[in-house]
């Protein structure tokens, strides 16, 4: 069994997914977790990884090739000089185990030691307190012997 992605339709991913499983087709619709800030409020949601696509393990042979074009939320197979193309195993298994890494992972913890990449502050260690909205974060910097709090960009810090 190969694996393949289907595109499906805006926002019909999880809909695809579910009627190739009643169609007993093996899915794979990765997802993770953003936090993102809406309304003045910071909340998770998962969210695909691989938006518009959905991947799917079929032989060549099995008859259900037919029919996945009419299921409901798919848009088509991808493909290449109207052949399906096929990704490897690796890739997909390489996928999967980064997911799992960055679920163990869970980003940057409040308390956690990181160092200023950019700006004024380059060099500087740090130590990371809280996100400020979408692209900032809020990190104590020990400046002129004193605990200070300073909102820099995301990208400015490495943990």
């Amino acid at each position: 069994m190969t694996w393949y992605a289907l595109q499906h339709k805006p926002a019909q991913g999880d809909r695809a997914v579910q009627h190739l499983q009643n169609q007993d087709v093996a899915c794979f619709y990765p997802k993770i977790e953003v936090e993102r800030v809406k309304g003045g409020k910071r909340a998770k949601r998962l969210e695909p990884l691989f938006p518009g696509y959905v991947f799917v393990n079929l032989e060549q042979t099995n008859p259900m090739w037919a029919k996945l074009r009419s299921t409901r939320g798919v848009i088509r197979v991808v493909s290449f000089a109207n052949k399906p193309a096929a990704i490897a195993d690796e890739v997909i298994d390489h996928i999967k185990t980064s997911m799992d890494k960055v679920a163990e992972q869970g980003g940057i913890k409040p308390g956690q030691a990181v160092e200023l990449d950019d700006g004024p502050f380059k060099g500087i260690g740090a130590i990371f307190q809280a996100y400020d909205g979408e692209e900032r974060v809020i990190v104590l910097i020990s400046f002129m012997q004193k605990q200070q709090r300073v909102s820099v960009p995301v990208s400015a810090i490495r943990p």
